[in-house]
């Protein structure tokens, strides 16, 4: 009998892959998405009594088709769509292969999903908000943390793009190239989230993590020669090398400068670096080859002691140049404080407040800095100002421990 928790992770990481089998087939993406959401409700509440059926993805796509039939036929326009619906809905033996058998790259439903939220009617943003939700499997509230903006905002930016790609025939694109840029970019935060997810009891949703590097991988075969997949596959490959140390034995978040550098995954971090350095060979480096850098040599260095700051604050400078963006001038902050001291580190913070003032990791640097200059009144209340603001619970813990450590 599978634990209620195990069947929830299992529904977790088929959800993108059944949504892109359902709309390759129907289209109907808003339509489609809801009878998913059907599916797996129905799969979370017969699972644990029956038993997970031995092919769960071909079960939820057979029971979303016959929701989003049963939805397109009290549409108006009944009998053509009926005429339609019939001829594509796959019979009850339908069974579906495993996620990526027997299937060539393009014909991988999650990562056609992927290019579909990505279409260039919509704009960036939508692109973004779209393909988290649909491919991700982030809600609302994740993605308008991950993207700095209000959670209203966010829901009526999904909607709207949902609305926008409804009529859309989902098949292969031909532009990859002009769609690629907010695929990678999209990658990167599904990354980010399951490598460090901004809220719950666990600091890593590892399926997450887990799915955008196969999608990535899946993209790099498709176009071998771009130095920017490449880099990006190389940054997400080198930081979940270190999947394994970031946690104690409790859960409790372990930062890089204390992490037991033994339980590094070294054959990640050979192939990160292996294919950073061929990335970068190839001509002007684009800003994941910069990402991808920095990791790399932060996995190579024998020690936190022994880490080249002086090459990554060189990286960084570069790399803000390319992408001004808060984070990345907040890391390079980091990066200065490191290389001349805290005290440059926190001259750069202030002109950031307005651009992070929706996230914790502004006080969360300011109180470390604050700690290392020996201020620890104003760095405890950093930290705690910073703990009360994540909705991570290891984080908030560690911040909260820091503060402890501080008071008189």
């Amino acid at each position: 009998m599978n634990r209620p928790d195990e069947i929830e992770d299992l529904l977790r990481r088929h959800a993108p892959q059944v949504l892109g089998a359902v709309v390759r087939r129907y289209g109907h993406f808003d339509t489609a998405e809801d009878a998913v959401q059907e599916a797996l409700l129905a799969a979370a509440d017969r699972w644990p009594s029956d038993g997970v059926p031995d092919n769960p993805r071909g079960w939820l796509i057979r029971v979303a088709s016959r929701r989003l039939t049963d939805a397109l036929r009290s549409e108006e326009a009944r009998r053509r769509r009926e005429e339609r619906v019939a001829a594509l809905t796959p019979p009850d033996t339908f069974i579906a292969p495993p996620p990526g058998a027997d299937r060539a790259p393009r014909e991988d439903d999650t990562l056609t999903l992927l290019f579909l939220c990505c279409h260039p009617d919509l704009t960036p943003p939508a692109q973004l908000a779209l393909t988290l939700r649909a491919v991700g499997g982030l809600t609302t509230a994740e993605i308008a943390r991950a993207c700095l903006v209000p959670e209203a905002t966010m829901a009526q930016r999904i909607s709207r793009a949902k609305q926008k790609v409804r009529g859309v025939r989902f098949g292969r694109p031909d532009n990859w190239a002009e769609r690629l840029p907010a695929v990678l970019h999209t990658l990167y935060l599904i990354f980010n989230e399951g490598y460090t997810a901004t809220s719950g009891a666990a600091l890593q949703r590892r399926e997450l993590a887990g799915e955008a590097i196969r999608l990535t991988r899946t993209v790099h075969r498709l176009l071998p020669d771009d130095g920017e997949v490449a880099g990006l596959l190389a940054l997400m490959l080198l930081t979940d090398a270190r999947r394994d140390a970031r946690t104690g034995p409790h859960g409790e978040l372990v930062p890089l400068d204390e992490q037991d550098r033994d339980r590094w995954d070294e054959a990640a971090i050979d192939e990160g670096v292996a294919l950073v350095t061929r990335a970068l060979a190839g001509g002007r480096p684009g800003p994941y080859q910069l990402r991808a850098a920095i990791a790399a040599v932060h996995d190579e260095a024998p020690s936190a002691e022994a880490t080249d700051w002086r090459e990554i604050l060189g990286l960084y400078d570069i790399l803000v140049r390319l992408v001004p963006g808060p984070v990345e001038r907040l890391n390079r902050a980091v990066a200065i404080a490191m290389a001349d001291g805290p005290r440059a580190g926190l001259a750069e913070l202030d002109a950031l407040e307005p651009d992070l003032s929706a996230s914790h990791r502004l006080d969360a640097v300011r109180a470390h800095l604050l700690e290392r200059t020996g201020e620890y009144e104003a760095a405890r209340a950093a930290y705690e100002s910073a703990a009360a603001r994540t909705l991570s619970l290891p984080e908030q813990r560690y911040l909260q421990a820091r503060a402890a450590r501080l008071r008189p």
